[in-house]
């Protein structure tokens, strides 16, 4: 066996390129209190597409009330979910994708890893991305800027006419995350600070320039919806929000005492990262069900239509709003997407992975801005079809932590031939049947995912065009499935805790078996 030393702890002193990578976390570097995971969790949330989504809901066919309604449980329970992972973050003092090693075992949670890895490094191309169309066509308002052709028909947005403007907004937008994602937590953590106030002030600003434009006559003439579309809408807001953040949830909690208390990681994880896109969500779905006109406007994943429903003095601000946003939550998603690299095995800094992660980004986000007509459908296939693989993960991991007593053993967390193993097939097989499943209950419009929804007509559910078709059941299958078979898994767990009398349970070492 192998041992190598993993990058090792360092206190953080002002700005300095954080050192701490897969490692435990010193207990001198732990500190601050469970309230301080407001800041980046609401920092990262606090985006415009919280209103798009307010126009997806109610293109499910469901009224006002069932779309807030549906809406707002979606972004609390999913959010829930995260603050209930956190608490894995103080007791082992981990990224999550260590922790779940508990789960998946030492060199079993690579799967898991790489699937972590797909769906921040896939979210922070789509911020970056949506943050570069959305300058573009505030610059466009304001004439500073060739136009953008838009199809009539689908609503898609071709390629920014004014080449230079999309290329500096790349460069500038891209190099702010990627400086965020390699100088990592201290930076972040007061970033995010920043991101929350000032979004905070000028979202408030918009709002009531935009109130008198609601109509709520026409709001409230939306028609209900039946029993698939009000489950669709709740499965794709679980999917949207999140079921997106959960397999990074213990990242920005790792560094509390370990006296925190669990209720307050969850309850602070769950209260910060849900108040700004129920919020926002409600304002969304008021707006598209004003008008067609409105509608189209709050449907585009980028801030050009919505810019157009205020003076043209509050263009700027309002870009500001929509790009520390944006920004925010790509930070965060870089920042967990190069840990999530270290840990499928890839043997560099955590800096430079943060950095191949933002080359990532880049590529993918020129080919966005500058390549693909339309991403609007092919984004929706892209969180439907990671969001089953990952709603698995996630009802294992909360089994997992429902059913633990004690704190993880630290140092097995980096031993194949410690207590949770090398590989726990139990568990990955849950994830190879929970999305199996979960995929042949969904569907998707994208060319490329035409094969989803094979179950549907085997489990008389009308096939691909009944009505259960987009409800996405596969989501909610996928996660009970992790869930429920996670319980099985109270046997082994108490014996992992039972091994706890053979070594102490807390230990700073940092070495991993290769």
């Amino acid at each position: 066996m192998t041992i190598r030393s993993e990058t090792p702890a360092v206190p953080a002193r002002g700005l300095t390129i954080e050192q701490n990578a897969l490692n435990t976390i010193d207990e001198s570097e732990r500190h601050g209190r469970p309230s301080s995971l407001f800041w980046p969790w609401f920092g990262a949330n606090v985006s415009i597409l919280g209103i798009a989504y307010g126009s997806y809901l109610l293109g499910f066919g469901v009224s006002f009330w069932q779309a807030t309604i549906v809406g707002i449980v979606g972004i609390v329970v999913s959010f829930f979910f995260c603050g209930v992972i956190a608490i894995a973050g103080k007791r082992g003092s981990a990224p999550t994708m260590v922790l779940s090693r508990a789960a998946f075992g030492v060199n079993g949670n690579r799967l898991t890893s790489l699937l972590s890895w797909i769906l921040t490094v896939g979210w922070e191309t789509v911020l970056a991305a949506i943050a570069v169309l959305s300058t573009v066509q505030v610059f466009q308002l304001l004439g500073w800027a060739g136009p953008v052709t838009t199809d009539a028909a689908s609503g898609a947005t071709s390629a920014p006419g004014d080449v230079v403007v999309s290329v500096v907004a790349l460069i500038v937008i891209v190099l702010a995350i990627i400086f965020a994602g390699v100088y990592g937590f201290t930076l972040i953590m007061r970033l995010q600070v920043w991101v929350t106030i000032i979004t905070g002030v000028l979202t408030i600003v918009f709002f009531v320039l935009v109130i008198p434009k609601i109509d709520w006559n026409a709001v409230m003439a939306q028609p209900s919806g039946d029993a698939a579309a009000v489950i669709g809408g709740l499965v794709f807001m679980l999917t949207g929000f999140g079921l997106g953040w959960v397999n990074v949830a213990a990242d920005y909690s790792r560094y509390l005492p370990r006296s925190s208390s669990g209720g307050a990681i969850t309850g602070w994880t769950t209260f910060g990262a849900s108040v700004a896109p129920a919020v926002l969500l409600v304002f969304g779905i008021l707006l598209s069900g004003s008008s067609k006109d409105l509608n189209t406007a709050v449907s585009s994943y980028s801030v050009g239509g919505l810019a157009t429903l205020v003076p043209s003095w509050f263009f700027i601000p309002f870009l500001i709003v929509a790009l520390l946003g944006l920004i925010g939550g790509a930070a965060l998603d870089i920042y967990s997407s190069g840990l999530a690299l270290l840990s499928i095995g890839v043997k560099v800094p955590r800096y430079v992975a943060a950095g191949i992660d933002g080359l990532v980004m880049t590529l993918g986000a020129i080919v966005i801005v500058f390549v693909a007509p339309n991403f609007n459908t092919p984004f929706q296939g892209f969180l439907i079809l990671t969001g089953v693989p990952v709603a698995t993960w996630a009802g294992i991991m909360l089994a997992d932590i429902a059913l633990r007593k004690k704190a993880y053993s630290e140092k097995d967390l980096y031993d194949r031939k410690g207590r949770y193993g090398d590989v726990n097939w139990y568990s990955i097989a849950l994830v190879v049947v929970g999305t199996g499943i979960g995929w042949g209950l969904i569907v998707n419009a994208s060319s490329f995912l035409i094969w989803l929804g094979y179950l549907l007509e085997p489990f008389g559910l009308g096939g691909r065009s009944g009505a259960w078709s987009y409800a996405n059941l596969g989501v909610l299958a996928a996660l009970l499935i992790g869930f429920v078979g996670g319980l099985f898994r109270a046997a082994s767990i108490r014996r992992q805790e039972a091994d706890s009398a053979a070594g102490p349970a807390h230990s700073t070492s940092e070495s991993v078996a290769d």
